[in-house]
């Protein structure tokens, strides 16, 4: 939350969620800090301030799925010296939003949503409620869950959807990550073998997001960008085998590691190994770079 999602924000290019992101550790901080209290109302309420910020996300869904009016500037609240540049400004944007894919807006709206979940979660295992029946402790991961597999991966497979347009494997990709993580969702309600499916098909988009990085954009960034990518496409195999071995054994009954080795191991992985170097390499990556043809065959790291 003090990391991965103002760096995310920033990669969206929403202008609507430009002073969201500059003010946005107003939210997080407190939201981290609501671990550092007992469970309660006081650590219910700093994670409320959290859960906040991650609701105002959502006002950039309208732009996201492509039903938001045209902006225009107003005489009242831009002078007349501005006017011709905010109008610019505007008409770039739109340009833009409106050169999206469908799985593009998909994945990125399901982006702004995910940390909605998170800190919903945040709240009431912070305030000691068992939402929906789940213990504070499962409510705990499932913040983690949906920032890193929530916001952060279907982030970063819109990005490598909207970086290759008209690849037909980027659109799957897009579409997979989000499709995978709502049926995991559903998984928590209905069963272990929907949240097994779920598991597959989240991790099918991300091995496919992950080798299209390898194959057709890391070769376009400079040295850090290509090895920031490196590490997030090597780590991304082994983190995601962790998760489906992990869902298979729970849904089959065959032995599987337990929740604390899951979070050493596919969670640290996840967390520091994909997320938020991918995050860092896109952030490093020239946006003239993403124009710039390069051949799948490149091995050069």
């Amino acid at each position: 939350m003090l990391v991965v999602i103002p760096w995310g924000l920033g990669l969206l290019d929403l202008d609507i969620l430009d002073p969201l992101r500059r003010w946005w550790l107003l939210a997080a901080f407190p939201g981290a800090a609501s671990f550092l209290v007992p469970r309660g109302p006081a650590a219910a309420a700093l994670a409320g301030v959290y859960a906040a910020g991650t609701i105002a996300l959502l006002v950039a869904l309208p732009e996201v799925t492509g039903r938001a009016p045209v902006r225009r500037p107003s005489a009242w609240t831009t002078r007349p010296a501005t006017t011709r540049q905010a109008t610019i400004r505007q008409a770039t944007a739109a340009t833009r939003l409106a050169a999206w894919s469908a799985p593009v807006r998909a994945a990125m709206a399901s982006a702004l949503v995910a940390p909605v979940i998170a800190s919903s979660a945040l709240v009431a295992a912070r305030g000691g409620y068992p939402l929906f029946g789940f213990s504070p402790t499962v409510l705990t991961l499932t913040v983690a869950h949906f920032h890193y597999a929530g916001f952060a991966a279907a982030l970063i497979a819109a990005l490598v959807c909207r970086a290759l347009p008209g690849d037909p494997r980027a659109g799957a990709a897009a579409w997979s990550v989000p499709a995978g993580t709502l049926v995991v969702l559903a998984g928590f309600f209905l069963s272990d073998w929907v949240e097994l499916a779920g598991a597959a098909i989240l991790t099918a988009g991300l091995w496919l997001a992950a080798w299209l990085t390898w194959t057709r954009i890391r070769p376009r960034g400079e040295r850090l960008t290509r090895w920031l990518m490196v590490i997030s496409c090597a780590v991304l195999p082994v983190s995601m085998a962790l998760a489906l071995s992990w869902a298979v054994g729970r849904a089959a009954g065959l032995p599987h590691l337990s929740v604390a080795w899951m979070i050493a191991t596919h969670g640290v992985t996840n967390a520091l190994g994909f997320a938020v170097c991918a995050l860092l390499a896109w952030r490093t990556l020239d946006r003239p770079a993403l124009a710039t043809p390069t051949p799948a065959t490149s091995t050069e790291a």
